[in-house]
């Protein structure tokens, strides 16, 4: 990684003196695990930052190295003023370059996949989560300021950028709050949220045609949607936040999406509960999650992991984590399954204002290593 050379390099009182009073936050290095190999050489982690704070940051993580470096932002653009940024939300890495989206910093840092020294960046105001077709990419915007107000005006919409120019070339409008995003077959879905207007959250997942970019059809699934998933089968996972209240959070998959009309099932567990879900992704033929749901009645975080089999559509595995390590987890935030050796990475929140925790599970789900993060690790994106 380029990056590494400049840390050797590069001093913090250096990075201090070109950059005024603007908040550096220096590299750290330190081993963990063991080293691998394959074509995944490594993975990077977006740190959310509490919002307001400024304090988004990128980790990288060097298989053939075995070590994980906090902070290589900053040491990897010292000609940059400014850090990341305010809330890190999303991040993926599309050809050779990686595109981090910084939701209340109103932009997406474009970056080089391999170094991850700056390329550009596209402001796109509140955006929220980003997805990929041909030469274009699509992202989520709420378009209007973070205001919690159940009469919220503006629409939120979808832009449309040019990833080789950087440049949004349109835009389409769709429900308030949009979440997720996912393309499947020349189509766009985009999950509702309402989530600035409590007692009138949105509920419809809204469909993009991608050839004339404007939306064809809505399916409504239920209250307050966040995440959405496509799988290889050609259906749809989307999560629900519920109310807080009465409507618990819940798993939704959508099928026949090419039809005149979509499914919508509810996925329960073995005992016919809902499916609270926080964060998930892909392994093969399974969807792990981690599941973090808050009720404002108790004030508690009901917290659970667990394995989604795709041919049966059901829970099939809720306690992945077999050495009972996951009672150092706090708040279980997001999760990623390396698909060249099925370890599992689990990000811990804590108490969303200090420094989280990165948790390694070996396909035995047995602990392999964990590791301090920057607040609130958000998203995992191998590098192949």
């Amino acid at each position: 990684m380029m990056w590494r050379l400049v840390i050797l390099v590069s001093g913090i009182l250096t990075l201090a003196s070109c950059r005024g009073d603007v908040m550096v936050f220096p590299a750290e290095e330190e081993e963990k695990g063991t080293v691998q190999s394959g074509p995944i050489v490594g993975f990077y982690l977006l740190n959310e930052g509490n919002m307001g704070s400024n304090k988004c940051t990128l980790d990288y993580y060097d298989y053939s190295t075995a070590t994980y470096t906090r902070n290589i932002y900053g040491n990897a653009n010292p000609d940059v003023v400014k850090e990341l940024g305010d809330v890190g939300n999303d991040l993926q890495i599309y050809g050779s370059k990686m595109w981090a989206v910084i939701n209340c910093s109103n932009k997406i840092e474009v970056m080089d996949a391999r170094s991850a020294r700056r390329i550009g960046q596209v402001e796109i105001p509140n955006c929220r989560y980003i997805a990929f077709d041909g030469d274009w990419a699509y992202c989520t915007s709420y378009a209007g300021p973070v205001e919690i107000d159940p009469d919220y005006k503006q629409r939120g919409y979808v832009a449309k950028i040019d990833t080789a120019t950087l440049e949004v070339v349109d835009r389409c409008v769709v429900g308030f709050q949009p979440d997720g995003i996912a393309v499947v077959d020349g189509r766009i879905y985009v999950a509702n949220s309402g989530g600035y207007m409590p007692g009138k959250y949105e509920n419809t997942v809204s469909v993009i045609d991608i050839e004339s970019f404007s939306v064809v059809g809505s399916i409504e699934v239920a209250m307050n949607l966040h995440r959405i998933l496509a799988d290889d089968r050609g259906r749809l996972w989307v999560m629900s936040r519920g109310d807080y209240y009465d409507s618990m959070a819940s798993l939704y998959v959508i099928d026949n999406l090419n039809g005149a009309n979509p499914s919508v099932c509810e996925i329960t567990d073995d005992e016919g509960r809902n499916v609270a879900v926080s964060a998930m992704c892909l392994c093969g033929d399974s969807i792990y999650y981690v599941g973090n749901q808050f009720s404002y009645v108790t004030y508690l975080n009901d917290v659970s992991y667990g394995i989604i089999d795709l041919d049966r559509m059901m829970v099939v595995n809720r306690a992945f984590v077999t050495d009972g390590s996951e009672q150092k987890i706090t708040m279980p935030y997001t999760i990623a399954v390396n698909p060249q050796n099925a370890e599992v990475l689990i990000g811990d929140a804590k108490n969303y204002v200090n420094p989280g925790r990165l948790y390694c599970y070996g396909s035995d789900g047995k602990l392999k290593w964990d590791v301090r993060t920057g607040d609130i690790p958000a998203k995992v994106c191998f590098v192949r």
